[in-house]
């Protein structure tokens, strides 16, 4: 809503604006533009809060035109002007020299399992996990930075610093950081499904606040995928990091991470699919065909063949990336489970899947779908849990 109008929204979605309309009064008591707006006064009182930002820089990120009118809007919303709530709570950040936002999740929450699974996928050059610490590149507005995210378990949130990443779309950065670590995960409503089945409820019983990893980037994920595609997770993460290694761009690491002392090796942005599409991959490790599969999907993202909005629907997602050669429906729907984040995707012909469940061979594939039926619309949970109680699984 801050670049466009309902009925553009509307059409996005492929209903009326009047529908739409009538869908956020039933469901949530007020208009696509009040939501919008409160969700924005909201992100910009969390930065008055957390961080010394200037009101300018606030009202930028928070996706206001101008300090005047996000003034007048805070002011008809609180009552008051917001230096004075500034003024309220003093004028100290807890991380000098550091833009920081603290991220609050829905409990229970999975801290050391979300972390432990992109630790064993963390890209070198690129990600970074190192002490409970989840670190990776990022580029935004053409500046590269690092984001840096380590969890506070007595305050149940996520602290996101940012280093060398400017305000400007810090509002989207926030909302994707979300997603990666999945923090607004229904646990209530997860577990209510997923607790049916004798095998989950127990796996439930032991990581309670199973979340789903997300991805910052689609392409890179689908990459990731493809390598994963027969071989090790070790193996796929070893020529991920080559691949970042040779086709990436380079990039300064700010001093303030140099500080922290684990983010040696951070170099590098992921290739774009620009890039890749006519990469050689040459001495990677690579076999000829899933370097071809890789230099198709490329090709495809870079002609907005294959786009990676999760307002799409899951059937038509998949349906363009399996149209490509090489990928099947287990890379689409690992890719739209942890990049589209849909709740509901679901592999059922992956191994370790079958293997969590005792099952083999295409009767066991068959079984597996009929039973994940009573687990919808959850079944994305079903598989974390299932991957979760392997070992060097899930792609």
């Amino acid at each position: 809503m801050d670049d466009g109008s309902i009925e553009q929204l509307a059409t996005r979605l492929g209903v009326t604006s009047r529908h739409l309309r009538r869908l956020f009064a039933q469901h949530l008591g007020a208009s696509p533009l009040a939501i919008a707006h409160t969700q924005r006064l909201h992100f910009a009182k969390r930065l008055i809060d957390q961080t010394d930002l200037s009101m300018r820089e606030i009202s930028t990120a928070a996706g206001y035109g101008s300090v005047r009118r996000f003034n007048d809007a805070f002011r008809n919303t609180y009552q008051r002007a917001p230096r004075e709530l500034r003024g309220r709570r003093g004028n100290q950040t807890e991380n000098a020299g550091v833009l920081s936002v603290r991220l609050p999740w829905r409990s229970p929450y999975d801290w050391d399992g979300i972390v432990s699974f992109l630790q064993g996928r963390a890209t070198p050059g690129v990600e970074l996990v190192s002490a409970g610490r989840y670190l990776r590149t990022v580029s935004l507005n053409g500046e590269a930075g690092v984001i840096e995210c380590a969890a506070n378990i007595a305050d149940k949130n996520v602290r996101l610093n940012l280093h060398g990443v400017s305000t400007e779309g810090l509002f989207l950065l926030v909302q994707k950081v979300r997603e990666i670590f999945d923090l607004d995960a229904p646990t209530a409503d997860i577990a209510d499904v997923l607790g049916t089945d004798p095998q989950l409820a127990d796996l439930l019983h032991a990581v309670p606040g199973i979340r789903v990893p997300g991805a910052w980037d689609g392409f890179e994920l689908t990459v990731r995928a493809i390598l994963g595609q027969q071989v090790s997770v070790k193996a796929a993460t070893t020529m991920a990091g080559r691949i970042a290694r040779r086709y990436g761009e380079p990039v300064s690491i700010p001093d303030t991470v140099a500080q922290l002392a684990v983010g040696e090796g951070l170099d590098r942005l992921f290739p774009t699919a620009t890039k890749l599409a006519r990469a050689r991959f040459n001495d990677i490790g690579l076999v000829s065909s899933r370097a071809e599969t890789i230099r198709r999907v490329a090709r495809a993202v870079r002609d907005g063949k294959v786009v990676f909005d999760n307002d799409q629907a899951p059937a038509e997602f998949r349906a363009s990336l399996t149209a490509i050669k090489g990928i099947g429906d287990w890379t689409a729907q690992y890719v739209a489970m942890r990049a589209l984040k849909y709740p509901d995707a679901f592999p059922a012909a992956d191994l370790g899947l079958l293997k969590a469940v005792g099952e083999t061979g295409t009767a066991g594939i068959r079984k597996l779908r009929d039973r994940a039926e009573a687990w919808r619309p959850w079944r994305s949970y079903a598989a974390l849990l299932l991957w979760g109680s392997l070992s060097n699984s899930g792609g």
